[in-house]
């Protein structure tokens, strides 16, 4: 009978910006989750991914399975995905779930909509390898930082009148405008921010890293004399600076948000909102794509002008960018993580030390489930025996489908669960 339930092993991505060895949640999760691995103490260990990609597929961890990978087993058996889910993604899967270990800070960067990815797609298909969105969500492991959306006007004003090097980038014409933008007319607000940014993003690259220079040389003779440098944001401005000297990105940190997320807080990024990540460990989810404008922060290509025209210019708080999570109606151990888009929903399982059997309940989508802590037996009808499952571990579980757990952890299980909800 076909086993629709099974382990897999997941592909660890080395990007040069994760944690490195087993300071790395990835890492820690790959050596409990695969007692063979040999984790590196000297490698980044930045993304474990957890789909079909095809620079990342899965690899099925049953050897009476014929299919080596889960997107040849998808490929093969698309009733799995569900009816709705099979039929509104032409037999894909439409979600990559992943864990992040940010050591260092990520590029600034935007994903386009449907309509531009399928423009850039067709233009500069090198760059921008596909014709989908990506829109994700990011869900707090550890204390997690990243930077989202434009600051409130009044923020980014402020460090105008604090950073001279930063008004010196943007010329006193565009400086005063966002001054006189006032909070009753939204469109010449984005208008006047739309113009800082861009002339931020276009400056000469000499004049830039002199601003830069000089704005880094006088934070540090401040912070050396005990001054208060919050006013310049100076503490993150060193920080990104010593990852990245010279780069055009220190200077986002004046008109994006610090969002900082506890574990269990959620972030969800839109098409065309700007966003770094800092630091942390998350677990991500996204649109099945790759396509994304980058402007700092990064060695990668840079696309200044798309991205300075594509982003969503509309300042907003910090708070507003943490996304709620709602206690599911009919369990109480699951937490909804639903965003507005189709392409996926994650759910936050957290199952208690004094219950000892649950149900991973059945849905009418494929979902991947990862074990973030916690021991216990999975049984199902469509597995082909008993499954261990700790920390590490993740399963992919065919729609309408359940498992039981039997658990066996004093301190109770940790999951994630992704999945398309239509």
């Amino acid at each position: 009978f076909p086993r629709t339930v099974f382990p897999l092993s997941c592909v660890v991505q080395n990007y040069s910006w994760g944690k490195v060895g087993l300071e790395s949640e990835v890492a820690k999760l790959v050596a409990s989750g695969d007692p063979l691995a040999q984790i590196q103490p000297d490698q980044p260990y930045a993304e474990l991914w957890m789909g079909t990609h095809p620079r990342g597929d899965a690899l099925i961890r049953d050897n009476r399975i014929p299919q080596k990978t889960l997107g040849q087993w998808i490929t093969d058996n698309p009733a799995c995905l569900g009816a709705k889910v099979k039929d509104a993604f032409q037999g894909h899967l439409p979600f990559l779930f992943k864990v992040l270990s940010v050591n260092t800070a990520l590029s600034v960067q935007a994903h386009p909509n449907k309509e531009l990815a399928a423009k850039l797609h067709a233009q500069f298909p090198e760059h921008y390898p596909d014709a989908n969105h990506k829109p994700e969500m990011a869900i707090a492991l550890t204390p997690f930082e990243g930077m989202c959306g434009f600051r409130p006007v009044e923020e980014i004003v402020s460090f105008l009148q604090n950073v001279p090097e930063l008004r010196a980038l943007i010329g006193e014409v565009a400086a005063e405008q966002l001054e006189r933008s006032g909070s009753d007319d939204p469109r010449g607000v984005s208008a006047a921010l739309r113009v800082c940014f861009t002339r931020l993003m276009k400056s000469e690259k000499k004049f830039f890293v002199d601003q830069l220079n000089m704005l880094v040389k006088r934070i540090s003779q401040e912070v050396a004399e005990g001054k208060d440098t919050s006013g310049s944001n100076g503490a993150l401005l060193l920080r990104l600076h010593s990852q990245y000297p010279g780069d055009i990105g220190c200077f986002t940190i004046y008109f994006l948000n610090l969002v900082r997320l506890e574990p269990g807080e959620a972030m969800f990024l839109g098409a065309n909102e700007p966003h770094a990540y800092l630091h942390g460990d998350c677990v991500e989810i996204m649109a099945c794509s790759d396509n994304t404008v980058r402007a700092g922060l990064t060695p990668k290509f840079i696309d200044v002008l798309t991205l300075c025209e594509m982003l969503n210019y509309t300042p907003a708080p910090s708070s507003s960018k943490i996304f709620p999570a709602a206690q599911s109606q009919l369990d109480p151990h699951v937490y909804l993580y639903d965003p507005p888009v189709p392409d996926f929903t994650i759910m936050r399982i957290e199952i208690p030390a004094s219950i000892k059997l649950y149900l991973i309940s059945a849905m009418d989508s494929a979902s991947i489930l990862l074990v973030i802590q916690g021991t216990a037996v999975g049984t199902s009808t469509a597995a082909a025996s008993e499954m261990p499952l700790h920390r590490g571990s993740v399963l992919f579980i065919s729609a309408n489908e359940s498992i039981s757990l039997h658990l066996s952890s004093p301190d109770g299980m940790l999951l994630f669960r992704a999945c398309c909800l239509l």
